[in-house]
């Protein structure tokens, strides 16, 4: 794991580099939630997303090395997993659709009413495709997730997954999933563990069956909480070899 120490002269190799200091930061609300939007430079095609409040690393990999693409992305503000959405709990990562967040909804808050449920649901109805015009990529670009992980690993994702490429067996919580056969065409030749999805259906909420259904670009990296050279690493190497 990686400690407070190293982490820190990392972060500050890289605004030592100018990558942060380069990057445009300003806070929105979208959805009832908080992100920090980041910009860097000119046209931005790529998309960036660190959606879950509570990986810490993925937070700060994404800070050290967005300065170094040509992309926009959105990082929650608040440090908790969950976002509160009118009162009531939500996993930020299964609100891309209605059925997912509805799911998140009724799993997260048991003693809600009907009606707070469904007014809830009404009103992101009505926000939601603000959310996915700011994610979703140029045609012919790509949205790069970066999650952290606890106690969750690429074997969760098998019988879900169309082709797999175990090519770090005993590293199984670090893996690419990836929604383009031509990507995953590109990602099995990496030293990294790699799936890739395409089904659309069933719509759990998630951002890899919306990527599915719209027919864009999706890759999420997940890694250990706490390896941020790992992390680094993987997400260099992403940005070095797909275009």
């Amino acid at each position: 794991m990686t400690s407070g120490i190293s982490r820190r002269v990392l972060l500050a190799g890289a605004l030592g580099s100018g990558l942060l200091s380069a990057a445009r930061s300003s806070e929105r609300e979208i959805c009832g939630v908080r992100f920090r939007a980041l910009g860097h430079g000119k046209g931005a095609p790529r998309r960036y997303l660190v959606i879950h409040g509570d990986e810490d690393t993925a937070r700060d990999v994404l800070m050290a090395h967005l300065g170094s693409g040509n992309g926009s992305g959105l990082v929650v503000t608040g440090k908790t997993r969950h976002v509160t959405v009118r009162g009531l709990q939500l996993d930020p990562n299964r609100m891309y659709s209605r059925a997912g967040a509805e799911a998140s909804l009724r799993k997260l808050n048991p003693e809600a009413g009907e009606r707070q449920i469904l007014g809830t649901l009404a009103w992101l109805d009505r926000r939601r495709e603000k959310l996915l015009r700011a994610l979703t990529p140029d045609k012919g670009s790509r949205l790069f997730a970066l999650h952290n992980n606890r106690d969750y690993s690429i074997q969760d994702e098998l019988a879900a997954s169309d082709q797999v490429a175990l090519n770090e067996p005993d590293k199984p919580r670090h893996f690419f999933l990836c929604t383009d056969t031509r990507d995953f065409a590109i990602l099995k030749g990496s030293p990294y563990n790699v799936v890739l999805q395409t089904k659309a259906e069933p719509d759990d909420g998630s951002m890899s069956r919306l990527a599915a259904r719209r027919g864009f670009r999706y890759i999420n990296l997940e890694c250990a909480i706490g390896d941020f050279e790992g992390q680094l690493a993987r997400a260099k190497w992403l940005e070095t070899h797909l275009g």
